[in-house]
C-alpha cells in the first residue's frame, strides 16, 4: 500500500453515539447472540446427551447473524417483548427455510426444535431484562463517569443536557455550557453552570480533562460568520483529545451519510471520536490480548538470550521505562530493553541518532531487528497499548510537537501500538525534521480513519517482513 492523501470517511453510528465504548454496551451486544447459543447447546445436551457438531454448526450460523444485537435498554418491558419476538419470528423463518431447502432440518429431533423455537425467546427476554437490574453494577465496573460539556446553550441544548442526566445506563455526565451571551439571554431552565465563552473553551478542555464535547450548531450559526466561527472552534479543539459531537438543527437530522446517533431523542453527528469502540474495541482487545500471550511464550526463549546479553554488554537494569502519552493522552509508562549504556532524566528526553555513542553494540542489534520493543507486548496485556496503532512519543516531544502540528494530538483517541502505519511505511526512528514529523502524524490519522482488523493484520505481517530485512532508519 502507498501512502496515500484520505479523506476522512464518516460512518453511520449504531445509534448510542457517545455509549458505544462502554462495558455496558459490550454486554448488551452479545448478550442476546450468547443466550441463543447458550439454548441450542443445552437443547443439544438434553434431548442427545451431548452437543454434537451439527449443533455448533447451528448456534454458530445463529451467532453471526445475530451478533450484535441492537440496544434495548432504553425499552419498555412490553416493546422488548415485541421487538424480540418479532425479531426471532423472522431468524425462525430464514432457519427453517434454509433447513427444509437443504434437508438439514432431519438431522434434529422434532421435539428439540419444538423446544427451540418457545424456550429461546423466553432466556432473550429474561436476560434483556435481568441486565437492567446489573446494569447500574456495570456501569461502577467501568470507572468514574466521562465528563461532557455543551456547546452553544438553547432549548436543544438544555434538552440534551437533561437527556444526559436522566439515561440510567449512561456512562457521561454534564458538567457545564459555553456560550458567548450573557446569562440574561440565556435560558432560565438551565441545569448545569455557564462556564465560559467559546474563546475559553479548548483551554477548559486541557485543563479539567473533558471527555466530550457537544457543540450546539444552531448556536453558532450566525448568518454572518458561522463558517469560521465553527472552523476556528474545531482547529482549537484539535489539541484536545476529547470526543466532538455536533448537534446538528432539524433539517439535518436526516442526513444519509455520517456516524449519526442519539442521546435519548437528539440526534448527534460524531466529528471527532475514536474509530475503535463497542464492538470493535472489544475484538481489538481481544485479537492483542491472545496474540501478545502466544507471542511471549513462542519468543520466550529469544527473550531469555536478551536479558543475557544486555547484562554482559553493559551494567544496568535489564527494562528501560519511560513516560509516554497514551489513550486520550493520559501518561503510561513504556517498557522496553535497555539498549544504552547511560539514562538520560525524563526532563531531558534526547532521540537517538546515528552512530549514537551511548547505544550499546548489542542495544544497536536490538534496535536494528526492533527487538527492544519486545516488553510491550507486556504494556499490551496491561492495556496500555495495542499491538497496532501510532507510536507513542516521549512525554517531551508530544508536547513540543502538539504546539507545531495540527490535529496532533487527535492519534491519542486510540491505544499506542509497538507497531503502527507510518513505521512499516518507512518513518520509523529519527525524526530530525517537522516534515518528517507531520508525515509520520500524517499516517497516523490515516491509520484512524480507515482502521481495520484486516489493515491491523497487514501491518503486522508488514513489521514482520521490515523486521527481517532490516530498517535503517532505525537507530
Amino acid at each position: 500500500m502507498n501512502k496515500q492523501k484520505f479523506t476522512p470517511p464518516i460512518r453511520r453510528g449504531s445509534g448510542l453515539a457517545a455509549g458505544r465504548d462502554n462495558i455496558l454496551y459490550n454486554t448488551e451486544s452479545l448478550l442476546e447472540p450468547i443466550v441463543i447459543v447458550i439454548v441450542i447447546w443445552a437443547i443439544a445436551y438434553w434431548f442427545t446427551g451431548r452437543v454434537s457438531p451439527r449443533y455448533l454448526i447451528l448456534s454458530a450460523f445463529l451467532f453471526y447473524i445475530t451478533f450484535p444485537c441492537s440496544s434495548k435498554l432504553h425499552m419498555p418491558p412490553w416493546q422488548v417483548f415485541r421487538n424480540i419476538t418479532l425479531t426471532w419470528l423472522l431468524i425462525v423463518f430464514l432457519v427453517l427455510s434454509l433447513g427444509i431447502l437443504t434437508g438439514y432440518n432431519k438431522l434434529f429431533p422434532s421435539n428439540a426444535i419444538l423446544a427451540w423455537l418457545w424456550l429461546t425467546p423466553l432466556c432473550q427476554i429474561a436476560a434483556v431484562l435481568a441486565l437492567r437490574l446489573f446494569a447500574p453494577l456495570i456501569l461502577k465496573l467501568q470507572g468514574k463517569q466521562k465528563k461532557a460539556i455543551i456547546v452553544g446553550v438553547n432549548e436543544q441544548g438544555v434538552a440534551l443536557a437533561e437527556s444526559l442526566e436522566n439515561n440510567l445506563y449512561n456512562s457521561t455526565t454534564c458538567i457545564g455550557y459555553f456560550d458567548d451571551r450573557g446569562k440574561e439571554r440565556l435560558p432560565e431552565n438551565m441545569q448545569y453552570p455557564l462556564l465560559g465563552k467559546f474563546s475559553d473553551l479548548a483551554e477548559y478542555v486541557k485543563t479539567h480533562h473533558i471527555d466530550v464535547i457537544y457543540i450546539n450548531i444552531v448556536q453558532l450559526a450566525a448568518p454572518n460568520a458561522s463558517q469560521p466561527r465553527m472552523t476556528k472552534l474545531l482547529d482549537d479543539l484539535k489539541d484536545t483529545t476529547a470526543s466532538i459531537y455536533i448537534v446538528p438543527d432539524m433539517f439535518l437530522s436526516d442526513v444519509i451519510q455520517g456516524n449519526i446517533g442519539h442521546v435519548g431523542d437528539i440526534a448527534v453527528l460524531a466529528v471527532c471520536e475514536s474509530p475503535i469502540v463497542g464492538v470493535d474495541n472489544m475484538m481489538k482487545r481481544l485479537f492483542d490480548i491472545c496474540l501478545s500471550i502466544l507471542f511471549l511464550v513462542f519468543m520466550s526463549p529469544i527473550i531469555l538470550c536478551i536479558i543475557i546479553g544486555i547484562k554482559l554488554s553493559s551494567p544496568g537494569p535489564i527494562l528501560f521505562r519511560q513516560r509516554r502519552y497514551g489513550l486520550d493522552g493520559k501518561e503510561i509508562s513504556v517498557y522496553k530493553f535497555r539498549s544504552m549504556t547511560l539514562h538520560h532524566s525524563e526532563g531531558d528526553v534526547v532521540q537517538a541518532t546515528k552512530r549514537d555513542k551511548r547505544i550499546t553494540r548489542f542495544g544497536a542489534l536490538l534496535r536494528k531487528t526492533s527487538l527492544d520493543e519486545l516488553p510491550q507486548f507486556i504494556n499490551v496485556i496491561q492495556g496500555r497499548m495495542s499491538i497496532v496503532g501510532p507510536r507513542p512519543h516521549a512525554v517531551k516531544h508530544n508536547e513540543m510537537y502538539r504546539k507545531l502540528i495540527k490535529g496532533y494530538m487527535i492519534r491519542h483517541k486510540v491505544r499506542p501500538g509497538i507497531t503502527g502505519w507510518a513505521q512499516v511505511s518507512g518513518y520509523r526512528g529519527e525524526t530530525e525534521t517537522l516534515d518528517k514529523m507531520q508525515t509520520r502524524i500524517d499516517y497516523d490519522l490515516d491509520y484512524l480513519r480507515h482502521w481495520s482488523l484486516r489493515l491491523d493484520i497487514y501491518i503486522i505481517f508488514k513489521t514482520i517482513w521490515v523486521m527481517i530485512k532490516g530498517q535503517d532508519s532505525a537507530y
